[in-house]
């Protein structure tokens, strides 16, 4: 979300305001009250005399609770204000907002207060494409309660407002507070806003006793997470992430003991198969129970039959589920949607990475059928043509025209900037396919006990490697086709796809080399991370979502896969570029910024609509940490790389108490600890380092 707006989050429900704490939503715009996918307050604006309020100070206590403390503005810098506003409030369901205010003058004043109140309903989908709506808005004041509610056929949402303190004057659009206030004195009230679902009215957390619960869950979440030592700055790197991983966790309808994590802020909040996926990967040294529910979810939703809307196929791992107005009409699949072709092999990678980090052999026996056929679709539904490579084209014309995580209309490009033509067959997802099958020839050896099916995966696994290297390398530019469209021609554009690759370890040895200088030339290493297509492709540019921009999780898949193959410094040059890009973005990371090179702006550019919190990029420091230290289990022990190679700032690093099938771990590498720098240093160090490489290539 954007510098000027303040967000607080609970799983489902999401609040985003200005930051004076007024919502005032317009066109396209994500301020307000949501929960699940659709907008329970449009407007909540506070003025006093009818005039806005002027923002002092604002920050986020913690991820649910918010402050924001205002004046009335005088007219001149030279009268100060003599009263003032303080607006706590927390998010959960719905929300509270305690409201005070403070006469710190030597005189009574007459305070007009007034809140504008409005709710237009919109489903989430339709404040991204600002749709109108097709249904009925109504009013009406019920047990003392103001009602905004909207009803299409049987769809029904109601937003129901109260307040502790007695109104003056109400009408449908706004509340009306005329206080006197003695001089040092103050007043409050407390708004509850509670959103209706159906007849089901979802009571703020902060109203019962489950506010309580959450503060003490947040506390036990960061107290059972390992503890991580090393340079300041990405100590406190590696904990606002894992509290907005904290921030971003919900229940799964069916299992409402467990998280997973939602993939990300505003337009995000809701299951993603693929995000949850990834997520719960790069978070399996610090919170290995997030696989556990996401595997378990993801095997409850699998597709069982064909729906051509939807896109679901037996077997198939779903991508997106929403609860909102569209959804519910069918005019969005997302009831579940299944359009994503990567989500199944990744449910089987992630199935025996968590296996081996855990030792829960008894959730892998539950998911043997899963599995099944999870393997089964690969085969068949995934490979649409017999070749052996998992291809993809959407049923619907509501559906994704790309069904792998780069999923934008145009990011499978030719060289000269074309797009390619359907089915396509992306590179990546036949590396997550081998890896997949690879990873299950071992479960089914080890824990499923079928040494026959172990032995066919094996040698389908083998097949796919050979013939991938093959049909998939271009010779004249030395690295993979992004992908093979529909003509199974070579859609030949260089992209960070490749890196995946390494991280799947689909790529021969005598590619690697090749794939490994790509990556880390000027024209794809930003300075910050690798960008998602290099400088001068034809469709090149450092802004467009996936065709030039840098995203964190892709830079942290692609430096464990650096590392995988033996370029530890390489892997530990991508590590740093991320930490060090957050430093510029509070120390948390976006969903994705722009790719300008480093020289030339000096710090990371913003993506004007990047999701922040987004899961799989907070989940980005923490792969990028285990990458570092080369976190391996082997049998039920955890392994460390002899050979670390740490950024040049960063000292010595710890990680203590790892959870895994060992118990709790410890692993620690030896940094230089007399270089450890202050930020000044690491700012201007990290800036020598890339104007002076800029100022190279310049004068080339």
């Amino acid at each position: 979300m954007s510098d000027n707006t303040i967000s607080i989050l609970d799983g489902s429900t999401f609040l985003v305001a200005s930051p004076n704490g007024d919502i005032d939503a317009g066109p396209s715009q994500a301020q307000g009250l949501f929960y699940k996918d659709m907008r329970h307050l449009s407007k909540w604006k506070l003025t006093i005399g009818g005039i806005p309020l002027d923002v002092l100070s604002t920050d986020t206590v913690e991820y649910y609770y918010a402050q924001h403390f205002c004046v009335p503005p005088t007219g001149t810098i030279y009268k100060n204000p003599t009263i003032s506003v303080v607006r706590r409030r927390f998010v959960g369901d719905g929300f509270v907002e305690d409201l005070t205010v403070l006469n710190h003058g030597t005189e009574t004043e007459e305070v007009e207060l007034r809140l504008e109140i409005a709710c237009d309903f919109a489903d989430l989908f339709e404040v991204k494409d600002a749709l109108k709506k097709k249904g009925e808005f109504y009013e009406a004041i019920r047990e003392r309660k103001l009602v905004l509610g909207y009803r299409r056929d049987n769809f029904i949402r109601e937003t129901l407002i109260s307040s502790s303190s007695p109104i003056t004057e109400a009408n449908a659009n706004c509340v009306i507070f005329r206080i006197t206030l003695a001089p040092k004195a103050r007043w409050s009230t407390k708004f509850h806003v509670t959103p209706v679902t159906g007849e089901t009215a979802h009571q703020p957390k902060f109203a019962t006793a489950a506010g309580g619960a959450m503060r003490r869950d947040l506390k036990e979440w960061i107290a059972q997470a390992p503890t991580v030592t090393c340079h300041p700055e990405a100590v406190r790197i590696y904990m606002r992430n894992l509290v907005d991983i904290a921030a971003l966790r919900f229940h799964p309808d069916t299992m409402s003991e467990q998280f997973l994590p939602a993939a990300g802020l505003p337009w995000f909040m809701a299951l993603f198969g693929r995000d949850s996926l990834i997520t719960s990967y790069q978070l399996l040294p610090f919170t290995p129970e997030l696989a556990a529910t996401t595997l378990r979810a993801l095997s409850n939703s699998q597709g069982k039959e064909e729906v051509e809307l939807t896109e679901e196929e037996p077997g198939r791992i779903l991508h997106e589920l929403r609860f909102g107005e569209l959804t519910h009409f069918h005019e969005r699949p997302q009831a579940p949607y299944y359009g994503a072709s990567d989500t199944t092999p990744l449910f089987l990678v992630l199935l025996d990475e968590y296996e081996r980090w855990s030792g829960d052999t008894d959730l892998v026996k539950a998911l043997e059928a899963s599995a099944r056929a999870a393997l089964d679709w690969i085969d068949h539904y995934g490979d649409r043509d017999g070749d052996g490579y998992i291809e993809y084209q959407r049923k619907t014309t509501l559906g994704l025209d790309n069904q792998c995580w780069k999923d934008s209309w145009n990011s499978i490009l030719y060289h000269d900037g074309t797009l390619a033509k359907t089915p396509i067959a992306v590179c990546e997802i036949q590396g997550y396919a081998y890896d997949a099958k690879v990873r299950c020839a071992r479960l089914a050896r080890e824990v499923w006990k079928d040494e026959a099916w172990a032995s066919r995966l094996e040698v389908q696994a083998a097949d796919l490697k050979q013939r991938f290297n093959q049909d998939f390398w271009i010779a004249d530019r030395q690295f993979f086709a992004l992908a093979l469209d529909g003509d199974k021609k070579k859609v030949d554009s260089l992209c960070s796809n490749i890196g995946h690759l390494l991280w799947s370890s689909i790529v021969d040895d005598d590619k690697v080399q090749a794939v490994r200088n790509h990556l880390m030339s000027p024209k794809m290493f930003s300075g910050w991370g690798i960008r998602t297509m290099a400088e001068g492709e034809g469709g090149y540019n450092p802004i467009e979502y996936h065709n030039g921009t840098v995203w964190p999780h892709d830079c942290s898949i692609i430096a464990a896969g650096l590392a995988r193959y033996g370029f530890r410094k390489d892997a530990s040059e991508i590590v740093a570029g991320i930490f060090e890009a957050s430093l510029f973005f509070q120390s948390r990371l976006p969903e994705v910024f722009a790719g300008y090179e480093r020289s030339k702006t000096h710090f990371p550019v913003q993506y004007p609509t990047a999701c922040l919190p987004q899961a799989w990029a907070a989940g980005a420091p923490m792969l990028g940490i285990r990458t570092l230290l080369g976190l391996e289990p082997k049998g039920d022990v955890l392994t460390s790389t002899s050979d670390p190679v740490l950024p040049y700032w960063m000292g010595t690093l710890s990680v203590e108490s790892i959870p895994g099938r060992w118990g709790r771990a410890n692993v620690i590498a030896k940094g230089d600890d007399s270089k450890v720098l202050t930020m000044k240093q690491i700012f201007e160090q990290a800036l020598t380092r890339r104007v002076d490489l800029g100022e190279e290539e310049l004068a080339a």
